[in-house]
């Protein structure tokens, strides 16, 4: 009972933040968060031949657990993070960094204390050298969608 609170809580309040967000820039951001969420499903995919992490209750509780966290903190935080900082690479940097290690130790710590997820062959560090590498990609992304725009 109390797992499905947490992933019911990590899919609504992020996207109850949404209403703070001007339409145009949502509008503007969401094919990069799109980006990021297809990045980590596949990462959340390979996690199962991997033995990355396991979630108790079997693979229907895995990819609840993985869609709550996808599609709300990773999707509506990649917009938030855009909105703020795209154009500034290093303030981007900064700030990407700052929250995946938040993500890596504090929040992976008490997911794993409430039995949200447990980690097997991934570890926090991994979590942290992903999730940076899934930031430098969207970048990336976000810039090539940016350019070709202006450029027809």
């Amino acid at each position: 009972m109390l797992v499905a609170s947490i992933r019911t809580g990590l899919f609504l309040i992020p996207w109850l933040t949404t209403f703070f967000i001007p339409k145009n820039e949502f509008k503007k951001y969401t094919p990069v968060a799109s980006f990021a969420a297809l990045l980590v499903v596949i990462e959340s995919m390979l996690s199962v031949p991997f033995k990355w992490w396991t979630v108790k209750g079997g693979n229907l509780n895995k990819v609840f657990n993985d869609l709550s966290l996808i599609l709300g903190p990773f999707f509506i935080g990649t917009i938030w993070i855009f909105r703020f900082t795209f154009g500034k690479f290093w303030l981007y940097i900064m700030v990407n960094a700052l929250m995946d290690l938040f993500l890596a130790y504090p929040i992976n710590w008490l997911m794993q204390k409430l039995r949200v997820y447990k980690l097997v062959n991934f570890k926090s560090k991994h979590i942290f050298y992903t999730a940076i590498s899934f930031a430098l990609v969207i970048y990336g992304f976000q810039l090539f969608i940016t350019r070709s725009k202006y450029r027809n």
